[in-house]
């Protein structure tokens, strides 16, 4: 009987301790876009977070489109994302506020070795995804409102093209699933760099266009409006903008690197 009043004191204990460390730690939702996370670059980052601020990031990885809707309806605190015209309209929409820059990269063109559309070293992606369309060789879309798809729409768009028929496979799926698939299908697709660097051991398509201005990709972060949202968390959302911003963050997302080459560019200002 002793051991038993023991031992459910012994777990009172624990559940109270862990319940005082829980409240300790306050969370910070964080709605974010799978290149960050499939890239391994948030892995590397919120630990270093977390230990300064004794706080907990709960990462929801989405497209940004998601990712700004999850803000718009308050699931969140903060958004991480990497679609200006979208980010725009979700501040002038009074769904968020503190928009910083954050970093950027680039998006490449990859697809199969023998390259069935010629468009291997074309420094202009709109004459590439052009070819590709004539061709209609495999091209798979992520076709999931992320930053990744809106800007493959919009060169579509500036082609005056509507990419549609068995070659366009619009997947609705991550960009790490994009990328798998592609490979399996020996398919074109657009990714973002880092993205692929971390998976592209096991997708085995080249890098076939890269460069373009048009390209450019740049992330930012934004907290989800404290006036429309009373209850969220914007403390919190405000200490991580402000570290992954400050010369400590903005140093760590220079140092992240894959196979030994850099994924992010700080743009912090």
């Amino acid at each position: 009987m002793k051991k038993s009043l023991h031992w459910f004191l012994g777990v009172l204990l624990a559940v109270t301790v862990a319940a005082a460390q829980s409240a300790d730690q306050p969370v910070i939702r964080l709605a974010t876009t799978t290149s960050t996370a499939n890239s391994g670059l948030l892995d590397y980052l919120l630990p270093k977070f977390e230990a300064k601020c004794s706080c907990k990031v709960n990462v929801i990885s989405v497209g940004t489109g998601k990712a700004l809707k999850l803000g718009e309806d308050g699931n969140v605190d903060v958004v991480l994302v990497h679609a200006r015209p979208a980010e725009d309209a979700f501040i002038a929409a009074g769904h968020g506020i503190d928009r910083k820059d954050v970093m950027y990269n680039d998006f490449i063109l990859i697809g199969p070795n023998n390259d069935p559309a010629k468009i291997n070293g074309e420094k202009d992606v709109l004459n590439a995804m052009q070819k590709i369309a004539q061709k209609k060789w495999r091209f798979v879309s992520r076709g999931d409102d992320s930053g990744t798809d809106q800007m493959e729409k919009s060169y579509w768009k500036a082609l005056n093209l509507k990419p549609e028929g068995s070659w366009y496979v619009s997947a609705g799926q991550g960009m790490g699933e994009v990328l798998m698939m592609s490979g399996e299908m020996r398919a074109y697709t657009m990714t973002d760099r880092g993205t692929y660097l971390a998976f592209k051991d096991k997708v085995g398509l080249p890098i076939l266009v890269q460069g373009d201005s048009k390209m450019y990709n740049p992330y930012g972060i934004i907290a989800v409006n404290p006036k429309k949202y009373p209850d969220i968390n914007y403390k919190g959302a405000t200490q991580l903008i402000n570290w992954i911003t400050s010369v400590e963050g903005q140093s760590q997302i220079a140092s992240f690197k894959v196979g030994g080459e850099q994924l992010f560019i700080p743009s912090a200002k």
